[in-house]
Parts: C-alpha cells; sequence; structure tokens
C-alpha cells in the first residue's frame, strides 16, 4: 500500500499538465492560526529549510508540496552544477529546473509569491507547486495554507479575514482532504480557530488530525498531559504533540536534524508515557499511513469521476470539431445540416426538442388556432354600431323618398364596414408567424447545429440568407391577406346558403312590418260636400269618388286636425319642425333645419328595422369570419412557411457555396483552436489518469 501515495502524486502530476483542478485528488491540508507554527511542523516534515519567514502573514498562496521518497542510492546527478546530491525539488511553474540549494527553494516562493499576490500582504488562491525528492522524507502531498487572521495590518483588504477563511475552506471542503489541525500548546485548545474551521466541514472529525505545537513553551507548572491524552478535545484520528524551533534556533541556523533529537529527548523527559506517540517522526508516519488509507477508500469514486469526465470531455471535443480540410465538402454539409434541422423543427421532428416553451411549427400551430382564433371571436359582429348608426344609414339609404321596407344598401354598407375590422388581426397573425420562423433560426443555432459555433461568419452569413429570404416573403404574404378580406368586401352575397335562415327572419319581420302598417292605416271618413265640391260649383276635389266612395281627401285644407296631413302622423303633443309658439314659420316646416339626432325612444317599426339590419349584418359577419379564420392561416402556411421551406437549400446554396466565400466563411472563432486544444489536452490527461488506476488494480494495490 505504501506505493499508493507515489500513485496520486503521479495523478497530480498529470492534472498539473493541463492546470486543471476537477479532479479532487486525497491530500492533507494544514491549517491553523498565523504563527501557530504550521510552516515549522512542514519543515520538520520535510527535513530542510525551506519556507519563507517573517513576522505576520508569510504564507499567501496554497503551496501544494509533495514529498516523494527516493533510495539513498538512487542519486540524481545535477548536470548544471558538476555535482550528485540526494535531495532536490522541482516547482511546476518553472518547468524542468531542479533546485539542489533549498535557500534558493525559499527565495523562488517568496518571488513568485509576490509576482501574483503582489507585496502588500494580500492573498492568493493560485496555488505554488512544489516537489521534494529525498531518501529522508515519506511520500505524502500536504498543502500549506495561509494562517488565519482576525485583523487586517499594514495594507492588507480589509476583508482580509473573509478571504482567508474562504480560501481555507475551498480546499478543506474536499472531502479526499485529510485536514491536519496545528494549534499552539501555550493557547486554549477550546479556542481554536483551526478546530472550529475543521468541524463546519468535517463535523464528525473523520478526517480531521490534530497537531498540538510548542509543547516546551507552555507556562511553568502547566502541562499537555490531558490535551495529549484526548481528554479536552477528543479528535477521532488522534492528536500529536511535536516541539517547534524556535526563532533563535532558526537564526542560529539549528538544523531540523537536531531539532528532532532535542523534540525526542523533551518528550522522553516530560511526557515519558508518551513519547512514543508524539513528535515530528511519529506524525510523518501517522500521515503517511492515514494518507494511505484514506487513497484505497477514495479511489473507487475517484475512478468512476474520472470515466465520467472522460466521456464528458470526449463528447465536447467531437461538439469542436476536426479542422476543415475539404472546405467545399464542409460547407455544404453544414448548410444542408442547417436547412434540414431549420424544415425538421418546423415540423416537429428535430433532434433537439424544446422542453421549456413552444417552438417552430408548434408554436405556428398555437398562433393560428390559439391566438388568431381566439382574437376573431372576440371581435364583436355589432362592435362600433350604435342603434341611431344603423338608424342613421337607414335613413340615408332611401333617399328622398320614405321607404316600406328595409333598404338593402343600408345592410351592404354596415356589414362592409364590420368586416373591414377583419383585417388588422389577420395581418397581426402573419407577423407574429414570421417572428417565429425568425426565432427558428436561433434555435437551430443554439442546439441543433453546434458545428456553426466554430464558423461565426458562416453563422452570420446563414442567418442573413434566411432574414433576407423572410422579409421577401413578408409583403407578399400580407397582400395575399390583404386581398382575402378585400374579396370579401367585394362582393356580398346575400345568396349564401348559410345567410338563408336570416334572410328568412328578414322576410317574416318584412310581413309583420305590412301588416301593422296596414293596420295603422287611417279609417275611411265621412265625406265633406264642401270639401268635396270645388269652389263655385268646380268639380270635386281629386280625394272624391264621383260615385260617393269614400276616400280621405289628401288636398292642403283637408283635416287640418286629423291624421291626414305630416302634422297629424306626428305623436300626440308634438309640433312640425319650426311649427312651435312663436315661431315666424308657425305652421310651416323649415326644410334648412336638419334635427340633431338624440337619444330618444324609437318607434315601432324603427326598432323592428335595427333589429332586422342587426341579425342581417351579425348572421353575415359570422360567415365571412369562418371563411377569414380558415383562409388565412392556409394564406401564411403557402405564402410564407412552406415556401420558406421549400426554398432554403437552395437559397442557400445560392447565396453561400461560391468559391470566393470558403476561405471567409469556414474562418474559425479565435477561441475555438484554443478550446479544441484545451479539450484534447484535458481528454489526454483523464486517459492517462485511468490507465494509472488500471496499473493499481493490476498490481493488487487497490
Amino acid at each position: 500500500m505504501e506505493a499508493l501515495i507515489p500513485v496520486i502524486n503521479k495523478l497530480q502530476d498529470v492534472f498539473n499538465t493541463v492546470g486543471a483542478d476537477i479532479i479532487q485528488l486525497p491530500q492533507i491540508a494544514v491549517v491553523g492560526t498565523q504563527s501557530s507554527g504550521k510552516s515549522s511542523v512542514l519543515e520538520s516534515l520535510v527535513g530542510r529549510d525551506l519556507l519563507p519567514r517573517g513576522t505576520g502573514i508569510v504564507t499567501r498562496r496554497p503551496l501544494i508540496l509533495q514529498l516523494v521518497h527516493v533510495e539513498p542510492g538512487d542519486a540524481r546527478k545535477i548536470e548544471d552544477s558538476g555535482r550528485e546530491g540526494e535531495e532536490w525539488g522541482k516547482f511546476l511553474h518553472t518547468k524542468n529546473k531542479i533546485y539542489t540549494d533549498f535557500d534558493e527553494i525559499r527565495q523562488e516562493i517568496e518571488a513568485e509569491t509576490e509576482r501574483v499576490s503582489g507585496n502588500n500582504k494580500g492573498i492568493s488562491d493560485e496555488p505554488i507547486h512544489l516537489k521534494i525528492f529525498s531518501p529522508h522524507v515519506v511520500n505524502l502531498t500536504l498543502v500549506d495554507l495561509p494562517g488565519i487572521t482576525k485583523v487586517p495590518v499594514g495594507d492588507q483588504p480589509k476583508d482580509i479575514e473573509i478571504q482567508i477563511r474562504d480560501l481555507i475552506l475551498k480546499h478543506i471542503s474536499n472531502p479526499n482532504c485529510i485536514i491536519l489541525a496545528v494549534t499552539a500548546a501555550n493557547t486554549d485548545m477550546a479556542t481554536s480557530e483551526a478546530l472550529k474551521v475543521a468541524r463546519e466541514v468535517d463535523p464528525d472529525g473523520r478526517r480531521t488530525l490534530a497537531v498540538v505545537t510548542k509543547l516546551d513553551l507552555m507556562d511553568a507548572g502547566t502541562d499537555a498531559m490531558d490535551v495529549l491524552m484526548g481528554r479536552v478535545i477528543p479528535v477521532k484520528l488522534g492528536l500529536i504533540g511535536v516541539v517547534n524551533r524556535s526563532q533563535l534556533d532558526i537564526n542560529n541556523k539549528k538544523s531540523v536534524a537536531d531539532a528532532i533529537r532535542d523534540e525526542h529527548a523533551f518528550l522522553q523527559k516530560k511526557y515519558p508515557s508518551l513519547a512514543n506517540r508524539n513528535g515530528t517522526k511519529y506524525l510523518a508516519r501517522t500521515l503517511n499511513r492515514l494518507l494511505m488509507h484514506h487513497i484505497r477508500d477514495c479511489l473507487p469514486e475517484l475512478k468512476t469521476r474520472i470515466n465520467v469526465l472522460a466521456a464528458q470531455y470526449q463528447s465536447l471535443l467531437s461538439s469542436y470539431g476536426e479542422p476543415v480540410e475539404d472546405q467545399s465538402a464542409t460547407l455544404l454539409q453544414l448548410i444542408t445540416k442547417f436547412a434540414t434541422e431549420y424544415c425538421n423543427t418546423i415540423e416537429g421532428t428535430a433532434k433537439y426538442i424544446e422542453t421549456a416553451e413552444l417552438c417552430g411549427g408548434a408554436r405556428i400551430c398555437y398562433i393560428f388556432h390559439e391566438t388568431f382564433g381566439r382574437t376573431l371571436e372576440c371581435v364583436d359582429p355589432l362592435g362600433g354600431l350604435s342603434t341611431i348608426d344603423i338608424l342613421t344609414a337607414i335613413r340615408n339609404a332611401t333617399g328622398p323618398r320614405p321607404s316600406l321596407f328595409v333598404p338593402e344598401v343600408s345592410f351592404e354598407l354596415l356589414v362592409k364596414k364590420q368586416v373591414k375590422r377583419l383585417e388588422e388581426p389577420s395581418l397581426r397573425c402573419v407577423e407574429l408567424v414570421h417572428e417565429e420562423m425568425q426565432r427558428i433560426i436561433q434555435h437551430c443555432s443554439n442546439y441543433s447545429t453546434q458545428e456553426l459555433q466554430r464558423f461565426p461568419k458562416l453563422h452570420e452569413a446563414i442567418v442573413e440568407v434566411v432574414t433576407s429570404l423572410l422579409r421577401k416573403r413578408l409583403p407578399i404574404t400580407n397582400e395575399m391577406v390583404h386581398n382575402l378580406v378585400a374579396i370579401e368586401l367585394a362582393y356580398i352575397n346575400t345568396k349564401h346558403p348559410d345567410f338563408a335562415d336570416a334572410c328568412g327572419v328578414m322576410n317574416n319581420n318584412i310581413e309583420e312590418q305590412r301588416r301593422n302598417r296596414m293596420r295603422e292605416l287611417p279609417a275611411t271618413v265621412p265625406r265633406d260636400k264642401s270639401l268635396a265640391k270645388g269652389p263655385a260649383g268646380e268639380p270635386p276635389a281629386s280625394g272624391a269618388d264621383t260615385d260617393g266612395a269614400k276616400v280621405p281627401a289628401a288636398g292642403p285644407h283637408s283635416d287640418q286636425d286629423g291624421t291626414g296631413t305630416w302634422r297629424g302622423m306626428l305623436k300626440k303633443g308634438e309640433e312640425g319642425p319650426g311649427s312651435g309658439p312663436g315661431s315666424p314659420l308657425k305652421g310651416a316646416v323649415n326644410l334648412l333645419d336638419v334635427p340633431v339626432p338624440v337619444a330618444r325612444k324609437l318607434s315601432s317599426r324603427e326598432q323592428r328595422d335595427c333589429e332586422v339590419i342587426e341579425r342581417l349584418i351579425k348572421s353575415y359577419f359570422l360567415i365571412v369570419r369562418k371563411n377569414i379564420q380558415d383562409s388565412v392561416p392556409k394564406a401564411v402556411m403557402h405564402f410564407l412557411v412552406n415556401h420558406v421551406k421549400d426554398s432554403l437549400q437552395s437559397e442557400l446554396v445560392g447565396q453561400l457555396y461560391k468559391s470566393g466565400l470558403l476561405n471567409d466563411l469556414l474562418t474559425e472563432s479565435e477561441d475555438m483552436a484554443q478550446r479544441r486544444k484545451e479539450a484534447a489536452d484535458m481528454l489526454q490527461a483523464l486517459q492517462k489518469a485511468s490507465q494509472v488506476i488500471a496499473e493499481i488494480r493490476e498490481t493488487h494495490l487497490w
């Protein structure tokens, strides 16, 4: 199982080559407050001074430290120095450069930190990758994180505490991460910020190991026995105490090896019963063991994750396509595919079916039968017509002669006015279908033909050609719809079969009107001899019959108070126009005085006439509305939808399939080649990682 850690290091190297952290590999994250001894613990594990030192915040970028154990005989020849060295280091950002001087490693860490984080004590979440090869280390992968702080100092950002906390949580939230919580022994364990943060992501403590530093700096008369025995704060993975080098020791260049010997002596003297379960060497062995077991537990899920990602990146790489070799064939293929997908979206047979909203042919159907149909049904056949309007039209249609029947001209004028109101919703229907066919272009570009994203100029050209085709068909379709309404207005077919019932109603009303008028005719009156004979023995008036028949006289002097004159036709209590009291024209009609229509009670005949016209208008309007509701969708389908479907392929080929446009249209977007390379590199890294895990199974390490 010892070989599991090098396997994880190998996986880390694979993913470092592509600069990706999509796979959460098992590792150990070191968490603690500033000056709690984190860096000293790491240096003790490495056995060399390699980390920056100073006051305040020193670690300002995550340091991913991979310790690789090499056999003592496996010394590496350093070509540029001409000597051999047992220990060396390599940074990821310096590629193949090898460092044998650990002071140079520390200086490179400081320089790289300032390059990214600046020199104002700010932090960055971009990690530094360092690999140490030594025969004196055990195989480990450690992550040194910035120390927890509370108050910004100097020119640090005001939210430095939140930034550091978020950075720490980002790493320790990884379920494959073991948390190394470092706390100084001369502080109260109950107030340990490291343990507090660890418990937020690991409440059960299953992956938290506590380290107590500075055991030699506790107050006189006190010890850490209860803490080391786990009586204060129990931690499932254990609690290990260590003794760090003091700043004086560091200044005096005390080696790590000497510090480890002094540590062992201190533990034997102060905590003899616990000496074999504490100290730096025991900590290194414990971390190595925990990490190996943790890797073994994580590998099955890790293998599944790698396989899933490999499939996703394979699909992504396929969507980017291969570099274009035959431009003519590629262009024709893309044009044909777009045209096919456009037509399939209208027909409802597209590969990518929208589930969030109606699209394509389904929306066109909805426009025809829901939007347009309901709009027409909401048009009132008598909307905008008042009874006075109808009555006025009837009177205007009769001219100077009073009519006995409802004039047909008035019906025709009024029904045309109502039918004209169907034109606006019909044209709006055309507009909605046109807008939907524009939307289909974007739908096909986003979902159906992802290859077009590789060639932005080709995509723009296709959109322009289809938009132009739709733009050309729009006025033709509008003209046809306009003609459909104009056809209905051109000839009012009162012989329409569906109009027969309405005509029967009108005839019945006319017959009833005739009978009522006969009943309203004035009764015969006795012939007045003085009126029957003319003056001075003249012949009888034209209203008298020589046979003595009793016919009402029609002369200007006959029956002034009866019903035989225009004045008698007025309602009781009414006067003729211009004949009121005091009027200079009393007894005569002022022909220039045209009364303004006002709200009044209609006579029975006027009511009957208006009802007849209203019934006729409503009946004929419903016939025309039914025709329009049926013919407009057919016209839109023929002149717009079907025409675009049938001519789209030929239009695209005719406009775009030209030798002079090939190079321009098939120019890839600037970032497409880069994305293809990144996807290919990531796929290659995942395939290598899958091979590494397969080797583990073959060697029975799993």
